[in-house]
């Protein structure tokens, strides 16, 4: 850890006008919430504290743009740019992954609403609470031991295949399975978030995280993609290309495939919208990696970001 530094002019001159700009538009297009003012604060001073500090909020901005970008989005909802799939995409979900039964063709939610057991219940909430933590605290395991191109490589394709997942979500607004056994097929504006499957782990447990998640979920009919799906498997694909211990990887894997499994299960996804995020995922680590990384300037870009971000007695690993 380095001592007390403050950051220089040029650092000063872009740290401050950003915070502003994103406080004015959070305040006057989404509405200041106590937890915003708390992320300002604590942000804005690790900026100005130390340059080790400063190092690692500006190594962490990626995952930053991506929660600013989710909030933007409640300034101008999906279904207010385009018609929202419902009846269209259950249908296709059927015709494809049908489960037939004496009382007639079930979506697979449909099936797992009618068989599902404890264990799947419990495991369920498990996987799920692991989507974004997971990813994002092995970004910061990345950063500590010092595999800064690597980090920065997983981190930014982190960011952009969300990039592509919320474009699709204004080009292609969908409902989740839930809203079809909840609502039906008509389009009802203002439609809250519902817990579906995973409040049986609320029930379960007591302590009602999902409730609290989902009450709040501004993005009712951004199904397709499954960003859900999306996450662990861009941890999955970097923790293979950096240099990580066996045991990660085949944990990344079994995380995964549970996620998979239980945005289908809960029926919070249709089977094509897990497709569609690993869709998203794929796209955004080729466009990146074979793409960007292949244009001088930007891949100059990186060997400099990736320099600031170090430590100054580190040599840049891979």
């Amino acid at each position: 850890m380095t001592g007390f530094s403050f950051p220089t002019r040029r650092e000063t001159a872009i740290i401050i006008p950003v915070v502003l700009l994103w406080v004015a538009v959070t305040s006057i297009c989404v509405g200041f919430r106590p937890e915003h003012l708390y992320i300002a604060g604590t942000l804005t001073l690790l900026l100005f504290i130390t340059a080790t500090s400063r190092r690692f909020v500006v190594a962490m901005l990626p995952f930053a743009v991506f929660a600013i970008s989710y909030d933007w989005m409640n300034i101008l909802p999906n279904y207010e740019v385009n018609p929202v799939d419902i009846r269209a995409l259950y249908d296709t979900e059927k015709s494809l992954f049908g489960i037939a039964s004496a009382a007639g063709t079930f979506t697979p939610n449909e099936f797992f609403a009618l068989h599902n057991c404890r264990l799947m219940d419990f495991m369920a909430g498990i996987f799920y609470l692991c989507w974004v933590p997971v990813p994002i605290l092995f970004g910061i395991w990345l950063y500590f031991k010092r595999q800064y191109p690597a980090y920065l490589h997983f981190s930014l394709v982190f960011l952009l295949v969300n990039l592509i997942g919320f474009a699709v979500y204004y080009i292609h607004p969908a409902a989740p399975p839930w809203y079809v056994a909840s609502h039906g097929f008509d389009f009802i504006v203002g439609t809250p978030g519902e817990v579906a499957g995973l409040g049986k782990w609320d029930e379960m447990t007591g302590l009602g995280i999902f409730h609290g998640l989902y009450s709040r979920n501004a993005n009712v009919f951004a199904a397709m993609p499954s960003l859900h799906a999306a996450y662990m498997l861009i941890a999955l694909l970097y923790s293979l290309k950096a240099r990580c211990p066996g045991w990660m990887r085949a944990l990344f894997a079994f995380i995964c495939l549970g996620i998979w499994f239980t945005a289908v299960y809960t029926s919070h996804h249709y089977i094509l919208d897990v497709l569609a995020g690993i869709g998203c995922t794929l796209a955004g680590y080729a466009l990146f990696e074979y793409g960007l990384m292949k244009i001088p300037a930007f891949a100059r870009f990186m060997s400099a970001y990736a320099s600031y971000v170090a430590s100054p007695s580190t040599p840049k690993s891979r």
